[in-house]
C-alpha cells in the first residue's frame, strides 16, 4: 500500500524539464520596454523621494512585502538618495480590521487615504489582474494624483486597463506568472546595484 501511494505522488518524467521550459517560453514574451518603464518610474520616484505603496493577495501579497524589503535594504544605489517603499499587506491587525469593519475590497484604499500624496507611487501585484482591492488601490491612486503601475498575468485583466503602466507576464498559469514576476522584481533590485 505504501509503496503505490508513492507511485501515485511521484511527478511524471520530465515535470520539472517542462515546467522550466514553460518558464524559459513565459520570458520570451516579456515586452523589455515594459520592464524599461518600470525602472523609470522606480527611478523617478527614488529621485524626486516619493513613496511606494506596494500590494497584492497571496503569493502577490508576499512577493509584495518581498521587494518592499529589496528596495529598502537590498538596494544601495549610488547616490545618496533610499528608496521609501511600503507594504500594505503586511500590518495583519489593520488588514482583519478594514476587512471585517468595511470589506476586504477596501483593505489597500483605506490605509492610502492615511497616508498618499500626490505623485507617490502605487504598484499592484495580481496575477489575474482582476483582484478587486488591487484594482480599488489603484483607481484611488489615479483619482488622487498618483502615479500607478500595475503587474499582472494572464490577459492583464482589469489592472492592465487602469495602471498608467503595467508589465504583462502573458501566462494563465497562475503559479508560473508568479515566478516570473519575483524574478522581474529581483531583475529591478540588481539593475539599482549596478557599478557604473
Amino acid at each position: 500500500m505504501n509503496e503505490e501511494r508513492h507511485k501515485m505522488i511521484c511527478p511524471p518524467p520530465n515535470f520539472l524539464k517542462k515546467y522550466l521550459e514553460d518558464l524559459t517560453h513565459i520570458f520570451s514574451l516579456i515586452n523589455p520596454q515594459e520592464f524599461e518603464e518600470f525602472i523609470r518610474e522606480l527611478n523617478r520616484a527614488l529621485g524626486k523621494e516619493s513613496r511606494l505603496f506596494l500590494c497584492g493577495n497571496g503569493g502577490s501579497a508576499a512577493s509584495a512585502s518581498h521587494f518592499v524589503c529589496d528596495l529598502n535594504k537590498g538596494v544601495k544605489p549610488l547616490i545618496e538618495k533610499r528608496f521609501k517603499a511600503f507594504c500594505l499587506c503586511d500590518n495583519l491587525a489593520l488588514l482583519t480590521a478594514y476587512s471585517n469593519d468595511i470589506s476586504y475590497e477596501s483593505i489597500f484604499v483605506e490605509q492610502l487615504k492615511n497616508f498618499l500624496s500626490a505623485d507617490d507611487l502605487i504598484i499592484g501585484i495580481s496575477a489575474s489582474g482582476n483582484s478587486m482591492n488591487v484594482i480599488k488601490a489603484i483607481e484611488y491612486g489615479n483619482d488622487h494624483g498618483a502615479r500607478t503601475f500595475g503587474l499582472c498575468g494572464f490577459d492583464g485583466g482589469k489592472l492592465r486597463t487602469i495602471a498608467q503602466k503595467s508589465l504583462l507576464i502573458n501566462s494563465s498559469d497562475m503559479q508560473k506568472v508568479e515566478d516570473v514576476h519575483l524574478i522581474i522584481l529581483h531583475c529591478v533590485m540588481q539593475w539599482f546595484n549596478q557599478e557604473g
